[in-house]
């Protein structure tokens, strides 16, 4: 279960480390200006050594990529897409910092505000008016034919076990807390936690699962077999994917970031992990909101709707559904765009929060 805390005031000295897309300039320019304002209100800020060049803060402490770089830090603030979150979030994954993040890619399932709710999330950092919850995380453990463990990773969104070889199937056997399931050949399976849900899980056919619930997900992909579907197990399930000797190569991608090669006639393992990864909250904003946001989801009837002709829909126009309610055709405040409900291409089978 998610659960949610006051953020904590105990540090003497505050930090809080910039996670940036610096390949954008506008991002940049974003970037430094949230500096300033920490730097001001006596929040020290941190960069990733990679990243400092490009933003040029004064006074800011710079670190390299690796696991300490979120030590001591109070806060991961992350500016750019669902991509530069999950790379964000392999640094606040090894310390007791919390992430939160601006939207300022295509997507942005996993950040909490969106460009305009810049100056309240920093205003809300400044005065620790945020509360932390914690989700669910995997581990995947990779052992060799003869038992023995040759590699381990983890994830927030999904561990993937996919064929290496795209013009062979990959044979897999299925077993839930040890015990055989079933058996088909696929391009993969992936073993997703509800965050990742709307992710990879999502394009693969899988269910939208609310981030507070305490789930395992795992969901085949292209799979040859009539018992295929996608599955909801116990979050203390123990999900275990081998590979038969005589099957097609394998390897395992966390995330799409991290990955880890499957020995022949070896297996996965993937369970919930004892750390999860803190999300620090400053919007009140729920997961049903943020579902018609970036999806352009239609909440009026249908017999509501006026047609616009076969094949169209009234245009439903949910600009300001995260932070105002929801603006209907006929309602539209001035200003408002016509179109900014329209589905986006991840709800047509697009690949959510996986790239930057």
């Amino acid at each position: 279960m998610t659960q949610s805390t006051v953020a904590p005031a105990g540090q003497t000295t505050r930090r809080v480390l910039l996670a940036v897309h610096t390949g954008r300039a506008d991002i940049v320019e974003l970037a430094r200006t949230a500096a300033a304002r920490l730097t001001r209100a006596g929040i020290v800020v941190r960069l990733l050594a990679d990243e400092a060049e490009d933003l040029a803060v004064p006074g800011a402490e710079v670190c390299p990529f690796g696991p300490g770089a979120a030590d001591d830090v109070e806060l991961v603030l992350v500016l750019g897409g669902d991509g530069t979150f999950l790379r964000a979030a392999e640094l606040a994954h090894n310390s007791d910092a919390a992430i939160t993040g601006v939207n300022l890619g295509r997507v942005g399932f996993l950040a909490e505000t969106e460009p305009d709710g810049v100056d309240e999330m920093i205003g809300a950092v400044e005065r620790r008016e945020y509360q932390v919850e914690e989700r669910l995380t995997l581990d995947a453990t990779v052992f060799d034919a003869a038992g023995r463990q040759v590699g381990d990773t983890w994830a927030m969104n999904e561990v993937s076990i996919e064929k290496v070889e795209r013009t062979r199937v990959l044979d897999v056997v299925l077993e839930v807390d040890g015990r055989p399931l079933t058996s088909f050949g696929c391009d993969g399976v992936l073993c997703a936690t509800p965050t990742g849900s709307t992710a990879y899980a999502f394009s693969a056919g899988g269910p939208v699962v609310w981030p507070d619930v305490d789930a395992l997900l795992v969901v085949p992909t292209n799979a040859h077999a009539l018992f295929a579907r996608p599955l909801v197990a116990s979050p203390s399930s123990v999900l275990t994917v081998a590979i038969p000797p005589d099957g097609n190569r394998a390897r395992v991608s966390a995330d799409s970031r991290r990955v880890v090669d499957v020995p022949d006639g070896g297996r996965v393992e993937v369970r919930r992990s004892a750390r999860p990864v803190r999300i620090a909250r400053v919007n009140p904003t729920t997961f049903s909101d943020k579902l018609v946001a970036k999806f352009g989801l239609p909440v009026r009837g249908f017999r509501d709707a006026r047609s616009h002709g076969p094949g169209h829909e009234a245009p439903v126009y949910a600009q300001n559904v995260l932070t105002r309610g929801i603006a209907t055709a006929g309602t539209v405040p001035p200003g408002t765009v016509p179109g900014a409900g329209a589905p986006t291409e991840e709800a047509a089978g697009g690949h959510p929060h996986r790239t930057a």
